[in-house]
C-alpha cells in the first residue's frame, strides 16, 4: 500500500474511476449470487493514546539531556556557603521536560509513523476488527432478507482488513474460506492498490458464493453496490 494513502484523507485517495471500478466489480460479483457486498475503507480503526504519552515521554527525556549537557551545573567550591543555590538549572529542566512533553505528544497525534511505531499490532489488529462489526451493523449489512450480507473492510492506518459475514454465508461458505478470504486481501493491500485489492476480492468471493447462493430471478438489491469511504 502506498504510503501516501496512509496520511491522506481517504475521500482524497479515491478518484472517480476507483469508485466507479469497485462498483462494477461488486455488480459483476453479485451478478451471479443472492449475496450482498458492501466495500467499505475507513481512514483509521481506533484513537490510540498511548502513542502520544509514550512519545511525550521520550521527547520530555531528551530535552531534559539537553538542557543539561547545554546549561551544566557551576562548580562550587569545596565549604564555600556563599555560592548560589543552582536554582534556575532546576526550572529550566523542568519547563524542558514540560516542552518536550507536549511537542512529543503533538507529534504522537499527527505523525502516522510515530503512532504506528508505538501501537502493537495485536491491539490495532482487535481495533480493526471491533471496528469492522460496528460498520456491519450500521451499514445494515445483517440485515438483508436472506441474511447474505458480506462486509470488506479496509483500514488504511492499521493497513489491515476484515471480513464480516452474515450467518448464512457463514453457514453455506464457511468460516476457513472467509478467514481465507481477509488473508489474501490483506496480502493484496500490501501488494498492490486498495482498489485493486478489493475488486479482486470481491471478484474471488462472487465466483465462490455463486453456486452455494445462485441470484433468484427475483432477487433484490439491498444494499449499494457502491464503495463506502470513512474519515
Amino acid at each position: 500500500m502506498n504510503e501516501k494513502m496512509i496520511v491522506a484523507a481517504a475521500s482524497e485517495i479515491f478518484s472517480n474511476a476507483d469508485h466507479e471500478r469497485i462498483n462494477q466489480a461488486v455488480q459483476e460479483a453479485e451478478s451471479a449470487t443472492s449475496a450482498e457486498i458492501l466495500p467499505v475503507v475507513a481512514r483509521c480503526s481506533g484513537r490510540y493514546d498511548r502513542p502520544e504519552d509514550v512519545v511525550g515521554l521520550c521527547f520530555a527525556a531528551l530535552t531534559m539531556i539537553i538542557v543539561w549537557v547545554v546549561f551544566p551545573l557551576p562548580k562550587i567550591e569545596a565549604g564555600n556557603w556563599d555560592a548560589p543555590a543552582p536554582v534556575w538549572q532546576l526550572f529550566a529542566l523542568l519547563a524542558g521536560a514540560l516542552v518536550g512533553f507536549l511537542a512529543g505528544a503533538f507529534a504522537g497525534a499527527r505523525l502516522d509513523w510515530l503512532r504506528q511505531l508505538f501501537t502493537p499490532r495485536t491491539q490495532m489488529r482487535e481495533e480493526v476488527y471491533g471496528r469492522a462489526r460496528e460498520v456491519f451493523f450500521d451499514k445494515r449489512v445483517h440485515h438483508t432478507g436472506g441474511g447474505s450480507g458480506v462486509l470488506l473492510y479496509v483500514s488504511l492506518f492499521e493497513r489491515m482488513a476484515a471480513v464480516i459475514a452474515d450467518q448464512s454465508i457463514v453457514d453455506k461458505l464457511g468460516q476457513e474460506q472467509i478467514d481465507e478470504l481477509c488473508h489474501e486481501l490483506t496480502q493484496r493491500l500490501h501488494e498492490g492498490t486498495v482498489i485493486e485489492a478489493l475488486c479482486v476480492t470481491a471478484t474471488s468471493l462472487g465466483r465462490r458464493l455463486a453456486p452455494l447462493l445462485p441470484r433468484a430471478e427475483d432477487d433484490v438489491n439491498e444494499l449499494p453496490d457502491a464503495l463506502v469511504v470513512i474519515e
